[in-house]
């Protein structure tokens, strides 16, 4: 029987493991921390009885994914639940632009702007899946719908601030720009726009939804369909070097390409070896977990509603601390993410003591303690949010990094998007997932289609190693 073995099980390696056995390939995964997950990991930080995501949270690509939906993997415990409000873009003058999946109902609500969001996002939200099959793939893939692929490239390349200028209110400008942000990068650079646009169209089409009991019901989700098709999952193994990797006719390895390297050694011929030295890791996210007695009190009430709530002030603001951060310069104001996601599940909170999750964008490697500057962006939309928390948790770039070595520096979204990583990572080939090792392959977030819990890279390059498998 075909055999593979599988290292790391984050959302990507589960992915391909389920892929994998899914064709009748006997498969092991190999985890190096106690728990399964990676970035799909969730606890009780602060108090008991409140579960906090420790890393991703909300999950628009996830619900959209091209794969993860062939599964069925609501047999296996897995829920979505969504918010009334997806996301919100608080304002210092107490506005806010608000995202629901409702393109209309969000256009409704964007005043002068609101038939022009109707342009940019209606035909993308009405085209999602389309695009996705596209987009979710490696560059070098013959497209299945061109004319919808090349529309929406035009757009992707743009810079963020040019694709900024088609609105007119600064509640348009900044709710676009807060999602323009996920891309970690500096909004002035080419194709910074592509993350912020699908982004978007996911969350019109499939909303920003929560898995109910936590991130790590996705894990838990693939790893009991793996092992329902006869796959093993063994925790507390760290692989080092390929002596520590069973005989397999298949490796696909869910790490950095800087930890495939340590892992194959001098096997990964040189000019893979040297793309993989080259390959660039981006910004870092400094987290802070808080239990909240009574929620957040936001200044704008609408915010009480959304899931992820964005803190950044306008677009100009989010522009100058991207570019900072990117720079390695701390901002004085960095841009926040806060997510509510109680509001959706409220199983993860106890009584009237909600868990609250934010991360600000930090230089790669930040040393300092950015908590309080977290404290004072939620302050400044929401007066007294102080006072309401019960306890906190802060894990800067190290911890995160310890937590999962995939986390380099604290980065959390598997290497930087610049102009051409946003497209092609780890490396220029035509299957970026092979590392030049026969029958091993590269399948983490450093692959593309990049970051997020849709399992698309583990797709990818499981897809990859059965066409090897077939002889093609």
């Amino acid at each position: 029987m075909t055999t593979a073995v599988v290292v790391g099980s984050g959302p990507n390696g589960l992915a391909a493991a389920v892929h994998l056995a899914r064709h009748g390939v006997d498969v092991q995964v190999l985890e190096a921390a106690d728990t399964i997950g990676g970035g799909t990991r969730s606890a009780e930080l602060t108090v008991p009885g409140l579960l906090h995501d420790e890393c991703s949270a909300f999950h628009p690509m996830g619900a959209g994914s091209p794969f993860l939906q062939t599964l069925g993997l609501e047999r296996y415990g897995l829920t979505w639940r969504w918010p009334e409000v997806d996301c919100a873009h608080p304002l210092d003058n107490g506005d806010a632009g608000l995202l629901y999946r409702s393109v209309a109902q969000t256009a409704a609500g964007l005043g002068a702007d609101g038939r022009r969001w109707q342009r940019m996002f209606g035909g993308l939200a009405d085209s999602f899946d389309d695009l996705a099959a596209d987009l979710m793939r490696p560059i070098a893939s013959v497209p299945r719908h061109p004319v919808r692929l090349a529309s929406f490239g035009s757009r992707a390349l743009l810079p963020a601030t040019a694709t900024a200028r088609w609105w007119r209110t600064d509640r348009a400008r900044a709710l676009f720009g807060g999602v323009a942000a996920h891309t970690y990068h500096r909004l002035d650079r080419p194709a910074t726009s592509a993350v912020g646009l699908m982004i978007v169209a996911a969350g019109h089409r499939y909303g920003w939804p929560v898995a109910e009991g936590g991130s790590q019901s996705i894990a838990a989700a693939l790893a009991a369909m793996l092992t329902d098709r006869g796959g093993r999952i063994t925790t507390g193994v760290r692989v080092r070097s390929t002596r520590d990797i069973p005989p397999a006719d298949v490796v696909m390895l869910d790490v950095t390409p800087a930890a495939a390297l340590e892992i194959l050694g001098d096997r990964v011929p040189g000019r893979v070896a040297r793309a993989y030295r080259r390959f660039r890791h981006g910004a870092a996210a400094f987290k802070v977990d808080f239990a909240v007695e009574g929620g957040v009190p936001w200044t704008a009430p609408d915010c009480g509603r959304a899931g992820t709530v964005h803190l950044g002030g306008d677009f100009a603001e989010i522009t100058r601390a991207e570019r900072d951060v990117t720079a390695g310069r701390m901002p004085q104001r960095p841009f926040v993410l806060l997510g509510q996601q109680y509001l959706a599940d409220p199983t993860r909170s106890n009584g009237n003591l909600h868990p609250v999750y934010a991360y600000a964008h930090v230089p790669h490697g930040y040393p300092g303690d950015a908590t309080e500057a977290i404290v004072a962006q939620v302050e400044r939309f929401a007066p007294g949010f102080r006072d309401r928390i019960v306890a906190t948790v802060s894990s800067g770039p190290a911890r995160l990094a310890e937590s999962n070595p995939n986390y380099v520096g604290g980065d959390i979204i598997g290497g930087a998007n610049t102009e051409t990583q946003v497209v092609l990572r780890p490396r220029v080939a035509l299957d970026p997932y092979r590392t030049g090792v026969p029958g091993v392959y590269l399948c983490s977030a450093s692959t593309p289609p990049g970051a997020g819990a849709h399992g698309m890279c583990g797709y990818n390059a499981a897809e990859s190693a059965l066409r090897h498998l077939r002889g093609a």
